[in-house]
């Protein structure tokens, strides 16, 4: 098995318009991510940080250049595959929760593992499991609108963990909290993340937090530096 989780080697990106309105975004991003690594994406608002998480993490695809998830070249898999990787091997975490709101925070974290043929009986475990980690156990019976926002963002922290993913991106995970929340949440998934030992990129623009990974990058004119 490959010591880097996630190579981008010459990532390109542009965004059309109309025929005289081309946005190139990415201009060839290169970056090594490696087994049990965090590693910080620091850019400003519109320098397509959002845009490569999501090349990253197989939503979108790039217009020229390779993303290699745990060794296997996405670039050349099919739908399905990428599809079967982005299920099981990634998980996601955004600044606002994308909690679903009609079910529990328990059932939150179960419908992944359901989607990926986890048991009913083992993914409950699972998510009581989680929601324990993160010290939400008594609110797992609780509906998001009846949680608070670091609760909500705790729950989403277990969702995104909840099929063992290999990779985890975070696009400003704590940038909807107030300082205090923020920092108490951001412990909370640094312990979560270094105890399953899995590779994180987290964007963010708070420098402070940035500087508690092991690696910050740089997105700059299109390119990664320190990648």
């Amino acid at each position: 098995m490959s010591d880097v989780t996630l190579r981008l080697v010459g990532i390109e990106k542009t965004y059309n318009a109309g025929k005289s309105n081309a946005l190139p975004v990415l201009k060839g991003a290169d970056l090594d991510i490696a087994r049990g690594e965090v590693v910080a994406l620091v850019a400003p608002s519109g320098a397509g940080k959002s845009t490569l998480l999501h090349i990253a993490g197989l939503l979108d695809t790039p217009d020229k250049g390779q993303v290699i998830l745990a060794g296997q070249d996405m670039s050349k898999a099919n739908d399905a595959v990428r599809t079967g990787a982005r299920r099981g091997q990634v998980g996601f975490i955004y600044q606002f929760h994308h909690l679903l709101p009609e079910f529990t925070a328990l059932e939150n974290i179960v419908l992944p593992q359901l989607a990926s043929g986890v048991g009913t009986d083992v993914a409950h475990a699972r998510a009581l499991d989680l929601l324990g980690k993160v010290g939400v156990a008594t609110r797992g019976s609780h509906r998001p609108a009846a949680l608070s926002g670091g609760e909500q963002q705790r729950v989403a922290f277990c969702r995104a963990l909840a099929n063992a993913p290999q990779l985890l991106l975070a696009d400003e995970p704590t940038g909807n909290l107030d300082p205090g929340t923020s920092d108490q949440v951001f412990d909370t998934l640094m312990e979560l993340v270094r105890g399953t030992g899995m590779s994180a990129l987290i964007a963010t623009h708070n420098l402070e937090l940035a500087g508690r990974m092991d690696r910050v990058v740089r997105l700059a004119d299109g390119a990664l530096v320190g990648g």
